[in-house]
């Protein structure tokens, strides 16, 4: 009881560090969006400590199947941290702001080519923005991207040679994916390779989807302006983490999958060789 209170509490002060990195850090922030920020970070806490201090989760999938949660929340921070340390260079340098900047100018540029999901978040800025705001853009998206990738394939390591979700014990499907309804009709196994392959599809698109959906609608609605560090750093990290979360949620339920379809196998061959043993 204690170890998962205590639990639930680091991990609920952890998503609230996470939400409040930007304010805290950056300068010149408002007062009135400081009182936000602490609200919705106090909320967040306290949805988080609901979620894993009860006995089953009711919305986190994979709670009980790590590192898949531990690695989406490091990424995410280390993306928000990354892009809060290139804003806060543009004011108060740092040999580490330098280093971030450095760094995400360089990817950014690489990356940086026709119909890349780089190139398009830069076109889906306004025609009349600044060269220097076009630049921040691109140095962001650019240290975004690769974090994501790196957590991508990691976490594909982990699942294809580092027997996840069974190396540290038995792993319970329901109990880890508390929204999928095994009742809903049409067998398992298929429903849960189909929700894994549109998964992966969608988490490749929506890097070239959002920028050109923004770029679209830009006519009808007021499009978001990444002049203010603080959407800055939530629209890239938004962009970046979201498809990288879908692609990893695809390889964790593709596994289940496997794993599902493979004990099924070693059902039905136990079953046809003690057929086999019975007398005729």
């Amino acid at each position: 009881m204690f170890v998962r209170i205590s639990g639930a509490v680091m991990r609920g002060l952890l998503v609230a560090l996470l939400i409040a990195t930007p304010a805290l850090l950056l300068p010149d922030v408002a007062t009135d969006q400081s009182q936000i920020i602490v609200l919705v970070a106090l909320l967040a806490a306290f949805l988080t400590f609901i979620e894993y201090n009860s006995a089953a989760p009711s919305i986190v999938e994979f709670r009980d199947a790590a590192p898949f949660n531990r690695l989406r929340f490091v990424t995410l921070f280390l993306t928000v941290f990354m892009l809060t340390a290139i804003a806060k260079g543009k004011v108060e340098p740092t040999s580490l702001t330098q280093a971030v900047t450095a760094l995400g100018t360089i990817i950014g540029n690489a990356i940086d080519f026709p119909f890349s999901p780089v190139r398009l978040i830069v076109l889906m800025l306004p025609a009349d923005v600044s060269q220097w705001l076009i630049q921040d853009v691109r140095t962001a998206a650019g240290i975004a991207y690769l974090i994501s990738l790196v957590a991508m394939v990691w976490f594909y390591f982990i699942v294809r040679y580092g027997r996840w979700p069974v190396r540290y014990g038995p792993f319970n499907v329901w109990v880890n994916l508390p929204l999928f309804d095994p009742t809903a009709g049409g067998d398992v196994l298929y429903r849960l390779q189909r929700d894994a392959r549109v998964n992966i599809a969608l988490g490749f698109l929506l890097p070239f989807l959002i920028p050109a959906v923004v770029k679209a609608t830009s006519d009808l609605i007021d499009p978001i302006t990444l002049a203010n560090p603080h959407t800055l750093i939530w629209t890239i990290s938004a962009w970046a983490f979201l498809p990288a979360s879908m692609i990893m949620r695809g390889f964790a339920m593709m596994r289940i999958a496997s794993m599902i379809d493979q004990k099924r196998r070693r059902a039905y061959a136990s079953q046809a060789e003690e057929r086999e043993l019975q007398p005729a």
